[in-house]
């Protein structure tokens, strides 16, 4: 698996789910543990998601290979 692929496949959705629960985290009100490390799971799932978004897609023809 090349980067592309596993920037496309992978990291882009785990890091949208990251900042998601980030904001699930800062949003619930009984666990204190989860709201005080709220901001830094969202920046984590931004830098993620940041770095996924500059990485080309992988070339179409490769998925149409591997069928």
């Amino acid at each position: 698996m090349t980067f592309r692929e596993f920037s496309f496949q992978v990291l882009e959705p785990s890091s949208q789910g990251l900042m998601i629960a980030g904001f699930v985290f800062l949003c619930q009100p009984w666990v204190e543990l989860l709201h005080s490390w709220s901001v830094l799971v969202m920046l984590i799932g931004l830098v993620g998601f940041n770095i996924a978004a500059h990485v080309p897609p992988p070339p179409k023809d490769a998925e149409v290979a591997r069928g």
